[in-house]
């Protein structure tokens, strides 16, 4: 078996070919060799990681740490796994290693039932909240992919298994590793994995969010997006009514209240919402529309104010997630401000 650096060996954060290091013609030629190979793996890598940990910003820096620790054992790897498999198992050991000091991410529906009146919003910064993952300008036929694996409520739901059972699945289910190759992955026996796996199977079959399907439908997408933004910017309160389904959810982290139902989504952005001028820009997140908002400030500019995940189903909305958070724009490829 290649020999994969294990999660706490200290890594040289200097790039190939930094200017400090000594390094002959055959180690830039081994160099270049490997990150023309490993690139085209750091997208799946960083989902993968997403999933595991609930945490973007947690899942890039795992997958730049995981790179570099491959970077620096590569003259090791002698081929008897893909190099995909022996990244997937720097990867995933890394990540088991920071889930045993981390708290599990939620979402505002994990922590109580949801109300239909639009009451006082009181904020919790002491939760792990979980986080959403960039997708705009990804490729559709990735997105599609995307979606199953990525929705905001399985990859809540994954958060509650045991970091191993979680580690299998996402293995076996979603990376589509063989049960042994997880087992060898994860330092474990196969019976152990397949157990480990059946476990984690029979706990997300019991998870409502789960079972819900969305199909995936790009054009459909658009055409919600766009009526979406217009619907915000105008502060037009019958035209956003038309896109809610009447159960819709409404989470918005870190605020734990959320709400369930059309009319309690309308009363918030009557009584909060549209009071003031407000401006969005289209983005993606988890394989889904997104919206990067902003709210006018004194000065007449705009500051970002949330990134809205849209889930639509047959055109109107089911699910919306706000995450109010303007650190996230950079990530989405937002201005973190507007002019006025």
């Amino acid at each position: 078996m290649d020999k994969a650096p294990t999660a706490n060996e200290p890594v040289n954060p200097a790039p190939p070919g930094c200017p400090n290091q000594v390094r002959t013609g055959e180690d830039l030629m081994a160099d270049e060799d490997f990150w023309r190979l490993a690139d085209p793996y750091r997208r799946e890598l960083l989902a993968h990681c997403y999933r595991l940990l609930g945490s973007f910003q947690d899942a890039e820096d795992l997958v730049q740490d995981t790179l570099l620790r491959a970077w620096q054992a590569y003259d090791g790897f002698e081929g008897r796994a893909s190099l995909r498999t022996w990244l997937y198992r720097i990867a995933t050991n890394s990540c088991l290693n920071v889930l045993k000091s981390a708290r599990r991410r939620v979402l505002p529906s994990g922590l109580g039932e949801g109300t239909e009146t639009a009451g006082p919003l009181p904020r919790i910064d002491t939760v792990s909240w979980l986080e959403p993952l960039p997708t705009a300008g990804d490729d559709p036929a990735d997105l599609a992919a995307l979606r199953d694996s990525t929705r905001l409520a399985v990859v809540a739901a994954f958060q509650r298994l045991p970091a191993r059972q979680r580690a299998v699945l996402m293995l076996v289910d979603v990376a589509a590793f063989r049960v042994s190759e997880a087992a060898e992955t994860l330092g474990m026996t196969t019976t152990a994995a397949r157990s480990a796996l059946q476990r984690a199977r029979a706990t997300l079959a019991a998870d409502q969010p789960v079972q819900d399907e969305v199909a995936p439908d790009p054009g459909l997408d658009d055409e919600v997006l766009r009526r979406y933004l217009k619907a915000f910017e105008d502060a037009d309160t019958a035209g956003l009514a038309a896109l809610l389904r009447s159960d819709v959810e409404y989470q918005m982290p870190p605020i734990a209240v959320w709400f369930r139902g059309r009319d309690a989504v309308l009363e918030h952005h009557t009584r909060r919402i549209f009071a003031s001028p407000r401006r969005a820009l289209p983005t993606g997140a988890n394989g889904f529309p997104a919206v990067g908002s902003y709210s006018r400030r004194a000065d007449g500019s705009f500051a970002g104010h949330g990134i809205h995940v849209l889930e639509a189903e047959d055109g109107v909305i089911s699910r919306m997630v706000v995450f109010l958070d303007e650190k996230l724009f950079p990530a989405f490829g937002l201005p973190e401000t507007l002019p006025g």
